[in-house]
């Protein structure tokens, strides 16, 4: 009898994929070796990631157009979305495959799923956009963005202005039927990119979906992703190699083990970063809570492998 893979859903964070498209094309060659290590060590896996940069320079360049050309419309955020998960998983299927292909791995097909994923209309994340996107503007230049498109925009640290959205919590995968049987198939599915797509229902149009600008959190896009396709494990992947409590500090200390209570009250103390690391925390005590048995990892993109072993990384578990 065939013992059953151990199924990872791997959430790749902006070290792994650049932030122009000559680091994305050299970074997810580095990126791929590490997720086929855990392809070779009889994992099977699953592929989430963010799009920070990318997304921002997307939004960027179509205002630009718009800009530049009257009759162009500016494109929404969620078809910017859409379209970094296009080209970053173009990137990353053809850097799995290749590094499969030097494994002598050839039967595991590699497919991007552009995704959507509900939002609720009514988040509060809505009432308080915060998330900042895109390059940063001078106050004339702001001015006209909140003017032309309708951008909220706010002033960030005196740097500069910036456009900022809400960053609701996932509700629902739309496409999980097509990856879990993609997944169930047997193929390496790219999937929930940037934390996917935010739409909400559209009553208007007999309940189908529209867009919304806003951005999900990867991490917790991730952690949907891990549940809705009955992950063992959900594997953070970032540029250090521990979750640490009282960082940058003389007692700094690096954790190995957490219960998902211990990793709970260390953010509820505010020990991890807003922007950084407690989203992944957060999305880590989520997944050990939704079934008995399952772990989430954080830990380094190059030590994937030994962190799977045990060797390396945070472990969060119920």
């Amino acid at each position: 009898m065939t013992e059953k893979k151990k199924r990872i859903v791997i959430a790749l964070g902006g070290n792994a994929l650049g932030n122009t498209l000559h680091e994305q094309m050299l970074a997810v060659k580095t990126t791929a070796k590490a997720i086929v290590d855990l392809i070779q060590e009889g994992c099977e896996v699953i592929v989430a990631h963010g799009n920070g940069p990318q997304v921002g320079m997307i939004n960027h360049a179509m205002a630009a157009l718009s800009r530049e050309d009257p009759n162009q419309p500016n494109t929404p955020l969620s078809v910017c979305v859409a379209m970094s998960q296009a080209y970053i998983g173009y990137d990353l299927q053809n850097a799995l495959r290749e590094e499969m292909y030097n494994r002598d791995i050839f039967d595991i097909p590699v497919a991007t799923m552009v995704t959507q994923v509900r939002v609720d209309p009514e988040d509060p994340a809505f009432k308080n956009p915060s998330k900042p996107i895109g390059h940063f503007m001078t106050k004339e230049q702001a001015k006209y963005a909140a003017k032309e498109y309708g951008y909220i925009v706010k002033e960030d640290a005196g740097r500069g202005w910036r456009r900022v959205v809400a960053s609701p919590l996932p509700q629902e995968i739309i496409e999980i039927g097509a990856i879990q049987t993609l997944v169930d198939s047997g193929q390496l599915v790219i999937a929930c990119g940037g934390g996917g797509i935010p739409v909400v229902r559209d009553y208007e149009n007999k309940g189908c979906y529209k867009g919304v600008p806003a951005v999900i959190d990867k991490d917790l896009g991730g952690e949907l992703l891990a549940e809705d396709c009955d992950a063992d494990v959900l594997f953070l992947l970032t540029a250090v190699e521990h979750v640490a409590i009282n960082f940058g500090k003389p007692n700094q200390e690096e954790l190995e083990d957490l219960t998902a209570d211990e990793a709970e009250r260390l953010a509820d103390e505010g020990q991890f970063g807003k922007g950084s690391m407690e989203p992944k925390v957060r999305a880590a005590i989520k997944f050990a809570r939704s079934r008995k048995g399952r772990t989430c990892i954080i830990g380094a993109l190059d030590k994937a492998a030994e962190t799977m072993a045990g060797l390396s990384g945070t472990r969060i578990h119920e």
